[in-house]
């Protein structure tokens, strides 16, 4: 989850916190290599809560550790966003029947709420403003899960919240915006939900996650990229 810092969090928490929105945004480059020493140094942390830390975007899939090397930012491949996608695509097809058809009033505004940001902030990406990719990046994600929000698992939201931002990385490194066509997804998507048709949804999100894929890689945009993998 992206997330701003509280004041009151623990020292490990806001490392984690700082640490994961730096690998997301593409602060921390894929496959760059994490030494202690440096991190303890620029995040004014202990060598203790550092590992702890790492150790939990080890198991996000963030990071990798292999012993004699250490840690390293998780390097980005097709294959890799392949997974996720077909991932992401299993998660929300599933969530979009249970939230639509639980969804109240409440759940209604928010979704409208959510389009309605997303869909100002790529009408500027239109227009040519690629300035504030980190707050697009946010809208998007806030619609998305506002979109299955109701659907009343906990563990799938949780489960999804890790998958989107591991696919929010890839879209982030790669700038993957696909224009007019991803902006009348999202429409297509909003209209859904109003309908409360979860099998027009799940075909526009089958569609939507999977032409990312196709994107990268007609346009060649792992070849421009450090740390990409074939």
């Amino acid at each position: 989850m992206i997330a701003a810092r509280a004041p009151g969090d623990p020292p490990g928490e806001m490392t984690y916190r700082r640490l994961r929105e730096d690998i997301l945004f593409g602060r921390l480059h894929p496959g760059g290599k994490l030494r202690l020493e440096r991190l303890r140094d620029e995040y004014d942390v202990s060598v203790t809560t550092l590992r702890e830390v790492l150790a939990r975007l080890v198991a996000e899939g963030l990071i990798l550790f292999e012993p004699q090397k250490g840690f390293e930012v998780a390097p980005i491949s097709a294959r890799d966003l392949r997974e996720i996608s077909d991932m992401r695509i299993l998660l929300e097809c599933h969530a979009v029947g249970p939230s639509f058809a639980a969804g109240d009033l409440e759940w209604e505004a928010a979704v409208v709420g959510t389009h309605h940001k997303l869909a100002r902030m790529e009408a500027r990406m239109l227009a040519g403003d690629r300035s504030d990719t980190a707050r697009w990046k946010r809208y998007d994600r806030e619609f998305h899960v506002a979109l299955i929000s109701a659907c009343g698992s906990a563990e799938l939201l949780a489960t999804h919240e890790r998958i989107f931002d591991r696919f929010l990385r890839y879209q982030v490194l790669l700038v993957m915006f696909r224009g007019t066509v991803a902006a009348q997804e999202h429409d297509a998507l909003l209209a859904a939900a109003l309908d409360r048709d979860a099998d027009r949804a799940r075909a526009v999100l089958t569609a939507h996650i999977g032409a990312c894929v196709d994107y990268t890689t007609q346009n060649g945009l792992f070849r421009t990229t450090s740390g990409a993998a074939a």
